[in-house]
């Protein structure tokens, strides 16, 4: 466990203290937003054009006919055209709502689109038929609101979309989606400088990542192979489009996880014009473009290349006393899209960013806080991640469609560290040393039917191929190698799925589903039915219930992890199965008002095949991710187990009259049994969670600027830590643990508050946005990690981010 704790240092508090190091320019950062943002204003432009494209929600065709308008100005309005597109222009700047018919079809209203004069509006909406053979309808429960609504019409329990006005809008979410889901009942941040999620006590290492329906590794810089967060989020903000978020029972076609799944969407460039973006906040200074290739061909392109904004200042020779360690990082977000003849649509998506650090012990002030490492260890790291999607739509007829994706995808994490002597600050000797290179190659083949209004289809097969090179070792005892890993080769995971949706009428329905996969690194399979019944008891009031079996496979690195015998290396760990996770939810809906949504859900997930050591221990596979580390540990089977229940409850009111708030609560127990049967708190049983959010709008005028307040409040259960075994890490001059009582002390609770104050100025036909997040405004101190001091010979708390103001400055035009 030591050498996990050594290994993962850049992973856990070196990555929390580059939030750190955000605190010394901020100031620097403040004057020179606001130098940026005199702007001279022109004339001001009072409409704009709110674009997009409808859809039938089952077989995925465009509609024709359908008419969209304001709410509260029905005159202005227009007719989607034979693709399905629309453009409805002289909508005027600020808030609207949208209203969507068509006959037959249930009517849906799009509520609080932000309008502004600097970037048209795109939507991508879809309608749902009626159940009964009447003429137009009012909407029904569950199309009520838009954000309740997902994009995976299969969804329907522990299923939410989002958009980007939210991970904008939130105070604390920095524009990061995952940092956003934490807001969410049943979710929790796994620490303040990274954005690695707990969902329902469940290690955030469950998590499965999606862009455009591919499976993509760790979208994160500093994110490593062996987690699923970083500090900074490589998906910007700026090119997500409405996107779902799953918490369990998910529909079929989402596999190889146990926890939850982000399902994220890219949306188009512009059709008509040309638009850009220029930011500049804490995930660095970006620009964007977009706009059509071809009119005529309905093309477009989507491009956003960010740098980060630390990296900027020290190439202008700016020092702000952090030494070399200075986190640099880039990336571009991409999407191209074209017709192909009148049926088909070709679409190039991608993600590419790299990032590095050094952290020196030489640079720390060991008479100061330890901010920025460890002050006896020089680290560097060096990260690389390539996600490329090519996709293929065609529609086969008004009611199928057939989607086919391939996709290409690396991942380049390279760490080394070396050990400083405390006495004279010397370099004595390497410490630790890795390097983990993987490829995936990948196919998706989607089909999607509807039979009629009441039955639709939905089938796919996934397969990704992946090829890796694994190398990680210690030095111990001074001269010893320890070699923990030393692999390369390949694998393929096979995936393949069907899922039906039958609608007994407007208040029943019912998902089922069968979801199978095959790993052939060591032919491990498993079938895995899931179930969602919905029932509208009337137009306010709906139950449902969902049941789901879910597996998921090792991570590469503990399939590949050596025991060393007198003979060589054995992979002792090479035939582990699946991890195995039943989930029941329970769910209760009531809108009791248009504006106002209260939603409870209970739950239970039962783990199991969980893999543990063969010696009776407390270790288990599910705390991983505590220290986001990776498990060193050989000889693992799958008899370990797992339990995690709750309840939960959302109290939300949208965005209306000027203001929302969210109000969202959890409780919850997490528990598992190692190979000592001894059952346990699991590292992410925090008991509770707790979330308030509101926010408040102000007009400024009659020129559409806005002034904004936005507030988040956050109280957690304390985390559960083993207890330090003094006498042994006294004599080693290393941190550690004692195991046989692991997870029996609890911290104190986490509490934070975050305020986020906002401007938005229109002119004449662009838009200057202005926001200061003030993070943790009152300087809770919160505890982080313990860390021993060989010179003092002291156990001490490191703690998480303190005050953190967060300038943004954005502007479209």
């Amino acid at each position: 466990m030591q050498q996990q704790q050594k290994h993962c240092c850049m992973t856990t508090q070196n990555t929390h203290n580059l939030s750190g190091i955000f605190r010394a320019f901020s100031q620097t950062l403040l004057i020179f937003f606001f130098s940026l943002s005199v702007i001279p204003a022109g004339a001001q432009s009072q409409t704009q054009t709110i674009s997009g494209i409808i859809t039938d929600e089952a077989s995925k065709s465009p509609i024709a006919g359908a008419t969209v308008s304001l709410l509260n100005q029905p005159t202005i309005g227009t007719v989607s055209e034979v693709d399905g597109r629309f453009r409805l222009n002289g909508v005027p700047i600020g808030r609207q709502s949208l209203r969507v018919s068509f006959l037959g079809y249930e009517q849906r209203i799009i509520p609080d689109i932000i309008v502004t004069a600097g970037k048209e509006v795109q939507l991508n909406l879809t309608l749902q038929e009626n159940i009964n053979e009447l003429s137009e309808v009012n909407i029904t429960y569950s199309r009520s609101k838009d954000k309740t609504v997902t994009n995976n019409e299969m969804a329907m329990v522990s299923a939410r979309s989002f958009n980007v006005e939210e991970t904008k809008k939130y105070a604390g979410a920095l524009g990061d989606p995952s940092r956003m889901a934490a807001n969410f009942a049943g979710v929790v941040s796994g620490n303040d400088s990274r954005n690695d999620i707990i969902v329902r006590g469940n290690s955030p290492t469950g998590m499965l990542w999606q862009l455009e329906g591919l499976n993509i590794p760790n979208p994160n810089h500093f994110g490593t192979l062996l987690s699923t967060g970083g500090p900074v989020s490589m998906l910007n903000n700026n090119n997500i489009d409405k996107s779902d978020f799953f918490t369990s029972a998910y529909p079929s076609q989402y596999g190889n996880a146990l926890a939850g799944v982000f399902d994220i969407r890219l949306r188009e460039g512009n059709l008509n014009k040309r638009e850009f973006v220029a930011q500049v906040g804490f995930n660095g200074f970006e620009l964007g473009a977009e706009g059509p290739i071809s009119k005529t061909k309905k093309s477009s392109y989507l491009v956003n290349y960010r740098y980060s904004t630390l990296g900027v200042f020290q190439k202008l020779g700016l020092q702000f006393g952090t030494g070399t360690a200075v986190p640099i990082y880039q990336d571009v977000n991409y999407k191209f899209r074209t017709a192909v003849g009148k049926k088909g649509e070709l679409t190039l998506f991608g993600i590419a960013g790299t990032s590095n650090v050094d952290l020196l012990g030489s640079d720390i002030d060991t008479n100061k806080s330890n901010l920025y490492g460890d002050p006896y260890s020089n680290f560097y790291a060096r990260y690389a991640t390539t996600i490329t999607g090519l996709s293929y739509g065609y529609q086969l007829s008004e009611k199928t469609q057939l989607k086919l994706t391939l996709g290409y995808s690396t991942t380049y994490e390279q760490f080394k560290g070396d050990s400083i002597s405390y006495e004279n600050n010397e370099i004595v000797l390497p410490s630790d040393e890795s390097k983990m290179q993987t490829s995936k190659a990948s196919a998706v083949a989607t089909l999607v039917h509807k039979f009629n209004r009441k039955n639709s289809l939905q089938a796919g097969l996934i397969y990704d191929h992946t090829s890796f090179d694994l190398f990680n070792k210690d030095i111990l005892a001074g001269t010893i190698d320890r070699v923990w890993v030393d692999d390369k080769g390949n694998f393929g995971l096979a995936q393949a799925y069907a899922q039906w949706k039958h609608r007994f009428n407007n208040k029943l329905t019912a998902v089922a589903g069968l979801h199978g996969q095959f790993l052939t690194l060591n032919d491990k399979s498993a079938i895995e039915p899931r179930v969602n019944i919905r029932y509208a008891i009337n137009s306010r009031h709906a139950l449902a219930i969902g049941y789901g079996l879910n597996h998921q496979a090792q991570s590469i690195y503990t399939y590949f992890v050596q025991t060393p015998t007198s003979t060589g290396a054995v992979r002792t760990n090479k035939d582990l199965d699946f991890t195995r996770s039943n989930q029941f939810v329970l769910t209760y809906d009531w809108n009791a008002t248009d504006h106002f949504r209260i939603k409870a859900e209970a739950y239970y997930q039962a783990l199991s095949q969980v893999p543990v050591e063969t010696r009776p221990t407390s270790f288990s596979v599910l705390n991983t991710g505590a220290s986001f580390a990776p498990v060193d540990e050989d000889s693992l089977v799958n008899n370990g187990t797992g339990t995690n229940y709750g309840i939960e409850l959302t109290l939300e009111r949208f965005f209306h009259k000027g203001y929302y708030f969210l109000i969202t609560g959890s409780v919850f127990d997490s528990k598992y049994k190692g190979s000592d049967g001894i059952e346990r708190n699991t590292a992410f049983n925090t008991g509770y969670a707790a979330n308030v959010l509101a926010g408040k709008e102000w007009n400024l005028g009659k020129k559409g600027n806005i002034l904004s307040f936005n507030i988040k409040a956050t109280s957690i259960g304390g985390r559960y830590f083993s207890p330090v075994d003094i006498a042994a890490t006294q004599t080693s001059g290393q941190l550690k643990l004692d195991e046989s009582r692991a997870f029996s002390e609890q911290q104190d609770p986490y509490f934070r508050v975050d305020i986020k104050l906002g401007y938005r100025r229109e002119y004449k036909r662009s838009t200057l946005e202005f926001s200061l997040d003030l993070q943790n405004i009152s300087n809770n101190k919160n505890v982080f990690s313990r860390s021993y001091d060989p010179r003092r010979q002291v156990v001490y708390y490191n703690y998480q981010q303190g005050f953190f103001p967060v300038p943004t400055l954005r502007y479209t035009f």
